[in-house]
């Protein structure tokens, strides 16, 4: 009979620890640590679209955008992870169990872009992660293969409400952060029918 692997786990601190050493992203959850794949160049297109749009726009306000070299730990459950675009408002609360202080916990909106080897995580295990937040008033998501972007908003009794923005004359409008974009905007320079970065899409 084969003998099961023990599962190796890793302390918060070892993580850290191994993440400043390691020459890609990795997330962790309840002592795991997973590896997480690159994108392709339309993810890398819109991810930049999104900070610097939503960036120009939050200029002046208490707010600001960061890219997804910008760690988040869900203080709730423990997770941590990379968004693909943050924005914080006011003071920005930092994990203590990150002796570097380059964990942050306190995000307003969160953005993610869609692809083959993210999509389950992100609207699921992630999305859960995501509402435990207190801080959070929307989690945005948006798809590479087409003009398309569903905006979920916190409300006032905690439920959470669904909107759905398409096509390029459409406007993403997050009343939270004061802010609207066209999807022009949003996806600038997206090439949608690239069928090659179809078959290696991240």
């Amino acid at each position: 009979m084969a003998v099961p692997k023990t599962l190796q786990r890793f302390t918060p601190q070892e993580y850290y620890d191994l993440e400043r050493a390691a020459d890609y992203k990795s997330d962790y959850y309840d002592g795991e640590i997973f590896a997480m794949a690159g994108g392709t160049k339309r993810h890398s297109r819109i991810c930049a679209n999104v900070s610097r749009e939503v960036g120009i726009r939050l200029k002046g306000t208490p707010c600001a955008e960061y890219e997804s070299n910008l760690r988040l730990k869900v203080k709730a459950t423990g997770l941590r992870t990379y968004p693909d675009v943050s924005v914080y408002c006011g003071t920005m609360e930092r994990d203590i169990e990150d002796r570097d202080g380059e964990t942050y916990t306190n995000p307003t909106v969160l953005f993610e872009v869609l692809s083959k080897t993210t999509e389950a995580y992100d609207r699921g295990f992630k999305a859960e992660n995501y509402r435990q937040i207190k801080t959070l008033q929307a989690y945005v998501l948006l798809e590479q293969k087409t003009a398309h972007v569903e905006i979920y908003e916190r409300q006032s009794d905690n439920s959470w409400r669904l909107s759905e923005v398409r096509g390029l004359e459409a406007v993403l409008s997050l009343p939270s952060i004061g802010v609207q974009a066209p999807l022009s905007d949003v996806y600038d320079h997206v090439n949608f029918a690239a069928a090659e970065e179809d078959e290696a899409e991240a």
